[in-house]
């Protein structure tokens, strides 16, 4: 196994572990998330590590680059306590990117499924629209989906 998909593991573990035992987990959700977009889109880890060696935390508009295409990256994951299905999904604030992709999660942070937009797509749907629900989200390019998806 690869040495950063290996890392991936450890941290969802380590979060998973310390929700056990405080209640909420660490906020990794972005981390995480950008890291699954990119390798969806085909980005090999190298690339991933090497593009992101120099960028900081807080970027406006872009996640990510490949092949010339900006990525916005956006995630939802249910803590799996009562209450905590996903209703509301977040909104992009800006328009400063290509692609926007959207995944949700499992409480163990396994993705159940990805949904892409195009920019142009993503401001008609959703520009004039205060909240998002997946389904909203679900009416883009599907890129991943798990068969009888019960995270949601």
């Amino acid at each position: 196994m690869d040495k950063k998909v290996k890392l991936r593991d450890i941290l969802v573990d380590v979060a998973l572990q310390w929700q056990a035992i405080f209640g909420v987990a660490p906020s990794i959700t972005s981390s995480i998330s950008e890291y699954d977009a990119a390798m969806l889109v085909g980005m090999s880890e190298k690339e991933y590590s090497d593009y992101m060696k120099d960028k900081t935390a807080v970027a406006k508009g872009t996640d990510f680059v490949y092949r010339d295409i900006r990525y916005q990256v956006k995630a939802n994951r249910p803590s799996g306590k009562k209450g905590s299905k996903v209703t509301m999904v977040p909104k992009a604030s800006n328009y400063e990117w290509d692609r926007l992709i959207w995944i949700l999660y499992d409480k163990n942070y396994v993705m159940q499924e990805a949904w892409e937009w195009h920019v142009e797509d993503y401001r008609m749907a959703f520009e004039n629209k205060k909240r998002l629900s997946p389904e909203d989200y679900r009416k883009g390019h599907c890129l991943y989906l798990v068969k009888n998806n019960k995270s949601n």
